[in-house]
């Protein structure tokens, strides 16, 4: 079994992280652009999102010599480890759930806004609690500094959000016709972290005396299996039950549906590897640092003015709010990636 034991492997193994689940969202935001079914792409996503789990288990998890202490995937599987095996899974339905409202959240209020809010609201309440979770490993002294730039930084893109609001009435009033979105998005579901933190450490002692911890291999296998659960459950009944206005289909249709499953198939197999990885980085160096992976922004607005044109022919306003709050977000990777402490593994 894989470990990653440095602070350096720790950082790159997040930085990555960043990169992909900072790129999946603005792919189905695209395909929604172009009028596929949200049910019909969250389904091919759900698919290749539980694929890269398989190939992270198996790789990562079967790689070099295992040991009492240390079991590979495989021997994990026949273990009495359910306690943490629940808790890997907990985390999975919470994931689910939360990546199905942000999606529709996004056609809403724009995928720059939705990540700038629901990823704000995680690092602060999963940084805090996977702090003390994991025993203090990570600098308060750093880290909390970051967790403040990410406050700073809900306020900075919700000024954004006004400002660019009204920047696209300006531009509508000379239209005849036009259709004023709300601002509404869901909450932000609990941090799903917070659950893989317990079923990887343990920290509640819900294991028997000899039973090794979860490997971070076998947790994401067992958390991805439950979001894949959940998500085909849920997007089954939407083809036939849909929300917001979506339009009815059936299973016959999305089978028969190959407009954009490329992109839908690869968004999945992104957030997949992009989780794994800040899971193996959050092991190492503890999961209040990982969180930096929630600076999405990052990336997600860079896509968002690329494939979208978001604030397009903005005012000076808008852009001083919104270089504002991209320079605050990488301040709170920095930062929170600088408080990444060592995890003994033993």
């Amino acid at each position: 079994m894989y470990v990653v034991e440095s602070k350096g492997g720790a950082i790159a193994c997040m930085v990555f992280a960043l990169l992909l689940l900072g790129t999946w969202p603005a792919l189905l935001t695209l395909l929604e652009r172009r009028g596929r079914l949200p049910q019909h792409t969250y389904l091919d996503y759900s698919i290749t999102n539980l694929l890269a789990a398989l190939i992270i288990a198996f790789t990562f998890g079967e790689i070099g010599n295992s040991s009492l202490h240390h079991p590979n995937f495989i021997q994990q599987l026949s273990q009495d480890n359910w306690p943490s095996v629940m808790f890997a899974m907990a985390g999975g339905i919470v994931l689910s759930l939360g990546n199905l409202s942000t999606q529709y959240a996004w056609a809403f209020v724009g995928l720059s806004v939705t990540e700038v809010i629901t990823s704000s609201i995680t690092v602060v309440i999963g940084t805090t609690l996977n702090y003390f979770l994991d025993d203090k490993i990570n600098k308060a002294e750093i880290l909390f500094p970051g967790v403040a730039c990410f406050l700073i930084a809900v306020c900075l893109g919700s000024a954004v959000h006004s400002s660019n609001t009204a920047d696209n009435k300006a531009k509508l009033e000379s239209l005849s016709r036009h259709t004023n979105q709300e601002s509404n998005t869901t909450d932000a579901p609990p941090k799903s972290s917070k659950a893989f933190n317990l079923a990887t450490n343990d920290q509640w002692h819900t294991l028997n005396n000899g039973v090794p911890h979860l490997s971070v291999y076998t947790a994401f296998f067992y958390f991805s299996v439950s979001c894949f659960v959940i998500a085909i459950v849920l997007n089954v009944v939407f083809l036939y039950r849909p929300i917001l206005n979506s339009p009815k289909t059936t299973l016959k249709a999305y089978v028969n549906d190959w407009n954009g499953r490329g992109w839908a198939l690869l968004a999945g197999l992104l957030c997949g590897f992009g989780n794994g990885l800040q899971f193996m980085g959050g092991q190492a160096a503890g999961y209040a640092a990982a969180d930096a992976v929630q600076a999405l922004p990052l990336v997600s607005t860079f896509w968002g003015i690329v494939l979208f044109g978001e604030y397009r022919r903005s005012s000076k306003k808008t852009y001083a709010l919104l270089i504002s709050m991209l320079l605050m977000f990488m301040a709170a990777v920095g930062i929170l990636m600088a408080s990444s402490g060592h995890r003994n593994q033993s």
